[in-house]
């Protein structure tokens, strides 16, 4: 890879295409971590049990939304790629088939996801006292399942057409009424944690409707027919597929890292779901860089510039990397006072302040890893996306195991220890992806990639 931070900020070729879709999509994917900080501050006020709860059902249902990240990923590649060749109205038919792909999806998972419910709360470690609270919220957040994949099929759309505009002020918009919900219903009303999960169904599915009427005017004005396509559908589907198995992949990471942390102890679990919150937040402020290359490198391939393709990537590299630095350096300044805002457990409060030294300490890294995750899905590539998130989901599990079953429970280091684990992994992934941003092999070019 070319040397990083070879030309001095906002001065390179490619910085204003990056800036036109990196600022507002930063603050569209920041509104929604910023969103979950607020809305775990006020479940806070609950007690620890809650809090433990909204941890342990979060990371459910962020699975099952992030199983089927391909609805915005994939159709941004693919949307993008017609975009670049010209071919808009093309593009649009793909968009319109993902929405009605993530409308079969979301009411699958619903039917599938309530009645299961307790055994998923169970697999995850929840203790005795925390569990109920993850069940209650799990179950109603489920409503929230198809308005939620809409989103993402809707806003995969927008970007591909290279607009990250209408994503920021719909995005902006749900969350802050989900804020707002949240702090009537659970401050004012006393409704407890449900109140917090009614809060987001009525939240994504004011915002999928949204998304609904803007991709289906656009495609009124290409005469394009809002009607699903079998041949679409099918086609949408096994796009997604190599994406299913690397979400999966990373997802196992994630949850694997909740149920160590729920079997250390209900102080451990709270404090690592407030740490992951943080490191979710820093890690879509970055990855606001990965989607801006999702849309500029599928649209570079698809009009058969391999050149540009590979310059806007060594820029966007150094801007991950700038954006890492800076991260480090704003963790660092406000993590004294950080556990004050989500707690009063002095125990959770020590806990925390032991996590976010590393989750300080790898920004840098996973600014990188984030950047070359999007532009390798912009590319297409998601079939080597696949076998390198299976391969550093293994390289993970034997670190999560050490901690595991090398540290009792309600032992101080082990969340720290967890959270070390946790950083071999983005390390690893780092390798796998910076080994393939080196080559060529990705840089397929063309309307469509075979």
């Amino acid at each position: 890879m070319p040397a990083l931070l070879s030309a001095p900020p906002f001065r390179h070729a490619h910085d204003r295409e990056i800036f036109r879709l990196a600022v507002p999509t930063f603050f569209a994917l920041v509104s929604e971590p910023l969103f979950l900080l607020s809305d775990t501050a006020i479940v806070g006020t609950l007690g620890t049990a809650p809090l433990g709860g909204l941890g342990v059902a979060g990371q459910v249902l962020m699975t099952l939304a992030n199983l089927c990240i391909f609805l915005a990923y994939g159709t941004t590649s693919a949307v993008a790629r017609r975009f670049g060749a010209g071919e808009v109205a093309a593009g649009l038919r793909s968009g319109i088939d993902g929405l009605w792909l993530a409308l079969i999806i979301g009411a699958a998972v619903l039917a599938l996801g309530y009645p299961a419910a307790p055994w998923l709360v169970q697999a995850l470690g929840a203790s005795p006292e925390v569990a109920p609270h993850a069940l209650t919220y799990l179950r109603i957040s489920l409503l929230s399942t198809p308005g939620l994949l809409l989103i993402m099929a809707g806003t995969g759309v927008l970007r591909g057409l290279q607009d990250a505009t209408t994503p920021l002020v719909v995005a902006v918009g749900a969350n802050l009424a989900n804020i707002g919900l949240a702090a009537l219903l659970v401050l004012a009303l006393d409704w407890g944690i449900a109140g917090s999960a009614w809060a987001t169904v009525a939240a994504q599915n004011a915002g999928a409707a949204v998304y609904v009427a803007v991709v289906l005017r656009a495609a009124r004005r290409r005469g394009v027919s809002p009607a699903p396509s079998a041949d679409g559908l099918r086609s949408a589907a096994g796009a997604g597929a190599a994406l299913f198995v690397r979400t999966v992949s990373l997802r196992v990471v994630l949850i694997v890292c909740t149920a160590v942390a729920a079997r250390l102890g209900n102080p451990e679990i709270a404090a690592h779901q407030v740490a992951t919150q943080i490191w979710s937040l820093l890690v879509f402020a970055m990855d606001a860089i990965a989607i801006a290359g999702q849309a500029i490198i599928g649209r570079y391939l698809g009009a058969s510039n391999a050149a540009g393709a590979r310059a806007a990537t060594r820029r966007m590299i150094e801007w991950g990397v700038l954006a890492g630095l800076l991260f480090t350096v704003a963790v660092f300044a406000v993590r004294p006072w950080t556990p004050l805002l989500f707690t009063d457990d002095p125990q959770v409060h020590r806990l925390l302040l032991g996590a976010l030294v590393v989750v300080a300490l790898m920004q840098p890294l996973s600014g990188v890893v984030m950047v070359l995750d999007g532009i390798l899905m912009g590319a297409g590539d998601q079939r080597y996306l696949a076998w390198a998130s299976f391969w550093t989901m293994l390289v993970f599990l034997p670190c999560a195991a050490a901690v595991r079953y090398g540290f009792s429970a309600d032992s101080d280091p082990g969340l720290v220890a967890l959270w070390c684990a946790f950083a071999v992994w983005m390390a690893a992934r780092g390798v796998t992806l910076g080994l393939r941003a080196r080559g060529d092999a990705w840089l397929v070019i063309g309307a469509a990639r075979p």
